[in-house]
């Protein structure tokens, strides 16, 4: 059975994952309402992603006899000065992500809770490519700076992007 620290933890990483998903659409909506599809692609998609990585987390909750509990998800920030502006509050969400998931690891570390160890390194992996791809979005928003017409074969490029649960 998971102890009371961790399952509050666990309980909580579970909402932000969901309220992650939140935040992402709010970033789509941005987007689509500025005529940028593949932007708005982008972020519907990492929505997606966000939803199931809440659900990894609901269902190991389940898979080890704990109420998975659902809290208020707060309102995002729905005003956004760029595009760039976006990526870079998604960078500071998937940063926020992986501090969380370190403290997770901890606790379960301290416990030698090693089931949920081996369940956690999944997400630390996944942390890593997650915010690597949003600095490297920032880094091509960044060098395209007012060229539109690469801003636009770029937003073209995403409009490609499909997130296939693995």
């Amino acid at each position: 059975m998971l102890s009371e620290k961790l399952t509050e933890a666990l309980n909580n990483q579970m909402n932000n994952e969901f309220a992650a998903a939140h935040e992402y659409m709010a970033m789509a909506a941005y987007c689509e309402y500025k005529s940028y599809d593949g932007f708005a692609n982008f972020y519907i998609q990492q929505a997606k992603e966000e939803r199931v990585h809440g659900m990894k987390l609901y269902d190991y909750l389940n898979d080890r006899g704990v109420h998975a509990q659902f809290k208020e998800i707060p309102a995002p920030d729905n005003k956004f000065n760029s595009i760039l502006d976006t990526f870079k509050a998604g960078l500071k969400q998937e940063k926020d992500v992986t501090r969380s998931f370190y403290e997770i690891s901890d606790i379960a570390n301290g416990e030698k809770e090693y089931a949920t160890l081996s369940f956690i390194r999944w997400f630390l992996d996944e942390q890593v490519e997650e915010e690597a791809v949003f600095e490297k979005h920032i880094d091509y928003i960044e060098r395209i700076k007012d060229d539109n017409n690469a801003l636009f074969i770029y937003e073209r490029e995403l409009l490609k992007r499909n997130f296939n649960e693995e």
